[in-house]
């Protein structure tokens, strides 16, 4: 099923974790989650895509809560509710491609710089905080600070 004319359901339900842990949930998200990821794809990552002129690779959208749980994500992820993706762009640097976002009129929620290895871009209709962090680590931990 397609949710936009660049990104599939399967594209923003797939999950290594899934696989290996063989969590078959992850592959049935209620018709909420469903319409959460459309709302994402349709209001942050197409335009984006058509923004750069270039492929948007999805590396997480939905987790399911085993999934969830098993990759220590947080306990109030929007990932849980398929508000939220990790994404890196073809040919342009997590630092660009957060830029972008965090410049644009894109209405995000949340931007995360994480890690500079991925972008994490949520959209919450009801919320749309336009929040901007990076995750940095400090003695050990885990920190998001905003920028």
């Amino acid at each position: 099923m397609q949710l936009t004319e660049n990104f599939s359901l399967k594209e923003m339900l797939a999950s290594q974790a899934a696989i290996r842990l063989n969590f078959s949930e992850q592959y049935e998200p209620g018709e909420d989650v469903v319409h959460n990821l459309r709302q994402l794809c349709v209001h942050v990552l197409q335009p984006l895509r058509q923004k750069l002129n270039r492929s948007i690779h999805v590396s997480s959208g939905y987790r399911c809560l085993r999934v969830n749980q098993a990759i220590g994500g947080a306990t109030h992820s929007q990932h849980l509710k398929g508000q939220a993706a990790d994404i890196v762009a073809s040919n342009l640097s997590i630092d660009e491609l957060y830029l972008t976002i965090k410049n644009s009129n894109l209405p995000y929620d949340q931007l995360i710089h994480e890690f500079n290895q991925w972008i994490h871009v949520s959209y919450d209709p009801t919320m749309n905080r336009r929040e901007s962090l990076r995750a940095v680590r400090q003695k050990g931990q885990v920190r998001y600070v905003r920028d």
